[in-house]
């Protein structure tokens, strides 16, 4: 296979005319340069230029390769203007996975901020449910990486983005609601309790929380989506126990500190591979993290 150094020296003494001149040009001697047209030609099996008393000429083959080894630099030219418009973050595509429940929360005004900085990144968003989907589809390279809860299942490289607290929200008026202070999980034993469906991450954690402290509910309903739990509590259905990004900020509801209180690691899913997009978006995540409603912080605040 021919190398793109030899490729080059034969089209610039084409260009140039002489193999003195184009010697000048790419800063070679023209021995060196003289050796690699030989080898291009012993490749090929047929003399490329015809050496004449001042300066040379392409034969016959060397006009037809000439055609093809210009299209072959030209095309090696691009491959080093795009890896280099990527390492500058002007160019390419950024695959990101995310926690559905973290979407609105971190993702929104990352992507944001994002695109107004690299408006030529093409981005692809792909959502799942699980921290441990994502996770697997960094390993079966469809995505690039993920942000979510801290997966049960990972040998890759994890960057934190942010703890985020857990709490329970009620209705308006619940009795158990409308208590000042922190909730204890041992108040929710036989309230009528909003819970997830499987398979998803905070199912099987509020399980082992709710098994851990002796509490058994009555479930009156369970719903994929976390954004869904908070809108379902208002509407008076039970209590549910959310990530706070997950409230919206006209929550018609009461929002409560867990007693003891809960959290969960928000964190960055990579290959490790030192991918310069990756890298730059991970960063902009720590410096963004997590968005809380204020009104939604207020109440917190307040109990």
């Amino acid at each position: 296979m021919p190398t793109l150094r030899a490729l080059e020296c034969f089209v610039a003494t084409v260009e140039a005319g002489s193999i003195t001149s184009a010697a000048a040009r790419l800063h070679l001697s023209q021995p060196a340069l003289s050796h690699q047209i030989a080898v291009l030609e012993q490749e090929l099996g047929s003399p490329l230029l015809e050496r004449l008393p001042r300066g040379i000429r392409p034969t016959s083959a060397g006009r037809e390769a000439l055609r093809h080894a210009q299209d072959a630099l030209e095309a090696a030219d691009r491959v080093v203007r795009a890896g280099r418009a990527v390492s500058a973050l002007d160019e390419g595509q950024l695959r990101i996975g995310c926690a559905g429940s973290m979407t609105a929360g971190l993702l929104a005004p990352l992507l944001r901020g994002w695109r107004r900085r690299h408006p030529r990144v093409r981005l692809a968003l792909q959502e799942q449910n699980s921290a441990d989907a994502l996770a697997a589809m960094i390993t079966s390279d469809e995505i690039d990486l993920a942000i979510s809860p801290r997966p049960t299942r990972w040998d890759g490289a994890v960057e934190l983005i942010a703890s985020e607290e857990l709490v329970v929200v009620f209705p308006t008026g619940d009795p158990l609601g409308s208590r000042p202070g922190p909730v204890p999980i041992s108040a929710l034993h036989g309230y009528p309790l909003i819970q997830y469906a499987g398979p998803h991450g905070l199912a099987g954690w509020l399980d082992g929380l709710l098994a851990e402290h002796q509490v058994l509910p009555e479930v009156v309903i369970r719903t994929r989506q976390i954004t869904s739990a908070p809108a379902l509590a208002a509407a008076g259905l039970g209590a549910a126990v959310v990530p706070v990004s997950s409230i919206p900020a006209g929550f018609a509801g009461t929002v409560h500190r867990l007693d003891p209180p809960q959290s969960r690691e928000v964190v960055a899913l990579t290959t490790g591979r030192g991918d310069v997009l990756v890298a730059q978006f991970v960063a902009n995540a720590q410096a963004t993290g997590l968005r809380i409603p204020a009104a939604i912080a207020r109440q917190l605040e307040a109990v």
